[in-house]
């Protein structure tokens, strides 16, 4: 019944539970069938694959998944949407269902889902990880970027997100989305926008657009990065003041590493002028930056 979910079939299957989507988890449930295969599509899924989805709901796309890849990890933080999903998903054998929050806070996977997807990358050679999911608005930023910093390392990540995240995912130096975010995930994926999806497919319909986006990693562009951890809190802090200058943010970062006649040397040598911003800087450019800095002051973290 998932491989339909429509309007009406979810609001039956809710007042036979007497529950109503919850906004507090980003319960925004596609309803677009074509849409769904659209996204199962583009994750490229074979025998080989580990999905992680984020966000069983009915378990519609997980449907999807498990049909196609050789083992689906599902997370599902409503203990309601659990049961429903386990009574679509009850003949499938190579799914494993979480009744929990996928992470342990903004910065950490809960150990529960990287165990899990650990076990099913061990039960057979050459299996390899991938992320597929509809994720809830509300973690989807921390789920896309704490991926590339677990223990196991995507080799894709497709989603619908918000249209907005997306753009800022996507977004280029020197514009008003460009930012932290832009950076941390464009020096390690190839970064493409699958399709735009109107609030009209989404029930209940949120109030902004959203989008099917695909991060693809990209290890000759990880190996650019000696320090990935290093990289991500510095990127981070060049952009905690995002109008002040770059020099100003420099200081503000490193007062208890680097001076004055440092920071100004480093600029200097950097061939950056007194009014440069961080927004101006592309990923190369900041790498560069970020490794002229460690170099001068290996031990600072946050």
């Amino acid at each position: 019944m998932a491989r339909n979910q429509t309007v009406s079939y979810l609001r039956q299957r809710f007042a036979e539970v007497g529950i109503q989507p919850d906004s507090r988890h980003g319960q925004n449930f596609l309803i677009d069938m074509n849409l769904l295969r659209l996204l199962a599509d583009a994750a490229e899924l074979g025998p080989d694959d580990v999905v992680l989805e984020i966000g069983t709901g009915t378990g519609a796309l997980t449907d999807l998944l498990a049909e196609r890849a050789g083992w689906v990890v599902t997370v599902e933080i409503d203990q309601h949407l659990h049961q429903l999903a386990s009574e679509v998903l009850i003949d499938y054998d190579n799914v494993t269902m979480l009744q929990q929050d996928a992470l342990k806070n903004k910065n950490r996977f809960h150990p529960n889902v990287m165990e899990a997807v650990g076990a099913a990358l061990a039960a057979e050679p050459g299996r390899q990880f991938k992320l597929a999911a509809n994720l809830p608005y509300s973690v989807a930023t921390p789920i896309l970027t704490n991926l590339l910093a677990c223990e196991h390392l995507p080799v894709s990540m497709t989603a619908t997100i918000q249209k907005e995240l997306a753009d800022r995912i996507a977004a280029e130096p020197s514009t008003s989305d460009y930012s932290s975010l832009s950076i941390w995930i464009q020096s390690q994926c190839d970064v493409e926008l699958v399709r735009i999806l109107p609030p009209q497919v989404f029930w209940p319909a949120p109030k902004v657009h959203s989008a099917i986006i695909k991060l693809t990693v990209n290890h000759e562009k990880r190996a650019r990065i000696p320090d990935l951890t290093y990289f991500h809190q510095f990127v981070r802090m060049m952009f905690v003041h995002r109008r002040k200058f770059l020099r100003s943010n420099l200081l503000g970062a490193m007062k208890n590493y680097l001076g004055k006649p440092e920071v100004d040397e480093l600029m200097s040598e950097m061939g950056f002028g007194t009014d440069t911003r961080a927004e101006q800087l592309d990923v190369d450019t900041m790498i560069r930056l970020c490794e002229a800095v460690r170099a001068r002051a290996p031990e600072w973290k946050l």
